[in-house]
């Protein structure tokens, strides 16, 4: 993604009013509010979609207003949607390959052998570092949270512990990673939209990264396992698993190829296909019983035919375990591109409002807003952790959360002698971490859908993306850590950007 596919307008309605611009905000908390009220744990399944599309609509009527025509507001939705399809593809790519990947054995294989491995007493702390460092190597947190985070979901699952603690944990991991990897896109677009080096940006970071994490892992090693699964009950599992698939530590080989891809900047969306096709070619060669099973039998059908059937069908609809026993057959009945649809439609509705309130000027106008009454560096990176909250809940995208306050605060941190450092800096501890955080952002979507955790219900546990936020603010208050403005480094910097 480039700035200029934010399509922010160059000039704002200067008819606009704190009143008008706030409108559709207080629309939408509302008619949010009322949601939950009315429907609780299943407002995400289309009422939460309404309100958003309902919200688009006084947005739109506010740009009317202001003298932005209708067909603006709805070129905004079609360009807010246009920077979410790439996530929406890979989405649903992840729900074929969860579909495929149980199908073959490969997350069966990482539950059998994750439980013999991981002790119950440290788990969520070892999930943390072990998807940090996997993060680090392939800068995505997505892609981890889409292989091991399935796994270590359902080893959670078999110690009996806690699936909210246990996707705080990956999430903490995985966005530890990724914040600090030069391959991540995130960490690409913060340095781009501020204007600083890429490298020299990691290195800032760590100021509030590291600290960050680490009162995390004590945290999650501070969280008790006490009711964690005895080991007759993990053999109970094991065996269960055994009987339905063929078990070895073959069948690993898919999520190493998956990584080695991802390492070697394979694209991510061709990158999960192809190790959801992986998995489908395992099924064929080591779980043909269960590919059989899944297509129903094969009665009168030709063998091979019933085959092509079974694999298809956990690409597009995943797979059902009927094995009889109702924890194993909740654990692993999930995956195909059909779960993912949900989460598409919610995804497509928040991007179309944010698409909107950008177009119109409404996002642009709040955030000049936010800098009224600024008078320190400890009050701007205030401002500048709760202006990318505001505008990952609105926009519903970090990628907007990251470079659009990015583009309009650069110029500020100068003004108040900082380096641009500690804008981009500050914009992946507020940004990119806190889009987890929000059920329609697309990172909170994709985290829920994938890991099967409503995004309220984990993130009181992603402690690492909960602390970073918190951290920056205070060194900005404390002046700690901060990097003058160097201005003719800065102006290498910028001439070379």
């Amino acid at each position: 993604m480039s700035l200029d596919d934010l399509n922010q307008p160059d000039t704002l309605p200067t008819q606009l009013t704190p009143i008008l611009a706030f409108a559709p905000i207080v629309f939408l908390v509302i008619l949010l509010g009322l949601s939950v009220y009315l429907f609780g744990a299943d407002s995400s399944f289309g009422a939460n979609q309404i309100a958003l599309i309902m919200a688009a609509c006084v947005a739109a009527l506010v740009g009317r207003r202001v003298g932005v025509p209708w067909s603006q507001a709805q070129q905004g939705i079609v360009d807010g949607i246009a920077v979410g399809l790439a996530p929406v593809l890979i989405l649903l790519a992840v729900g074929m390959l969860i579909g495929t990947w149980i199908l073959a054995g490969t997350v069966p294989a990482m539950i059998y052998y994750g439980v013999q491995v991981l002790d119950p007493g440290i788990f969520y702390a070892a999930s943390a570092a072990i998807c940090a460092i996997v993060a680090i190597s392939i800068g995505s947190s997505w892609t981890v949270a889409g292989t091991l985070g399935i796994g270590l979901m359902g080893i959670a699952s078999s110690f009996e512990l806690s699936p909210a603690i246990t996707a705080g944990a990956i999430i903490s991991g995985a966005y530890f990673g990724d914040k600090l990897s030069p391959m991540s896109d995130t960490t690409n677009l913060a340095a781009a939209a501020t204007g600083v080096d890429l490298f020299e940006h990691i290195r800032h970071m760590l100021w509030t990264t590291v600290p960050s994490f680490g009162l995390a892992l004590l945290a999650f090693l501070f969280i008790g396992s006490a009711d964690a699964a005895t080991p007759s009950q993990i053999e109970e599992l094991q065996q269960a698993l055994a009987e339905q698939f063929d078990i070895g530590v073959h069948l690993l080989l898919p999520l190493l190829i998956m990584l080695g891809l991802v390492y070697r900047r394979f694209p991510a969306y061709p990158a999960i296909i192809l190790s959801a096709l992986v998995g489908a070619l395992f099924a064929l060669l080591f779980q043909r019983e269960a590919v059989i099973g899944l297509a129903g039998g094969l009665g009168d059908n030709i063998y091979a035919m019933t085959l092509l059937r079974g694999v298809w069908m956990s690409l597009f609809d995943g797979y059902l375990s009927n094995s009889g026993n109702e924890f194993l057959d909740a654990l692993l009945s999930k995956g195909g591109m059909s779960s993912m649809l949900n989460t598409v439609w919610l995804i497509l509705c928040a991007l179309g409002f944010g698409g909107v309130l950008e177009r119109t000027g409404i996002l642009a106008y709040l955030l000049q807003l936010a800098l009224r009454g600024v008078n320190s560096a400890g009050g701007l990176i205030s401002t500048t952790v709760v202006t990318c909250l505001g505008t990952n809940i609105l926009a519903a995208d970090q990628f907007i959360a990251v470079a659009l306050p990015g583009r309009m605060y650069r110029n500020e941190y100068e003004r108040f002698g900082l380096s641009r450092l500690n804008l981009s800096r500050t914009l992946e501890d507020s940004a990119t971490l806190t889009s987890v955080l929000i059920p329609w952002n697309t990172c909170g979507a994709y985290m829920a859908a994938t890991l099967g955790v409503a995004t309220f219900s984990y993130a009181p546990y992603a402690f690492f993306n909960l602390l970073c936020p918190l951290v920056a603010i205070a060194y900005g208050y404390l002046n700690f850590a901060l990097k003058p403005v160097e201005p003719i480094a800065e102006a290498v910097v910028e001439a070379t950007t």
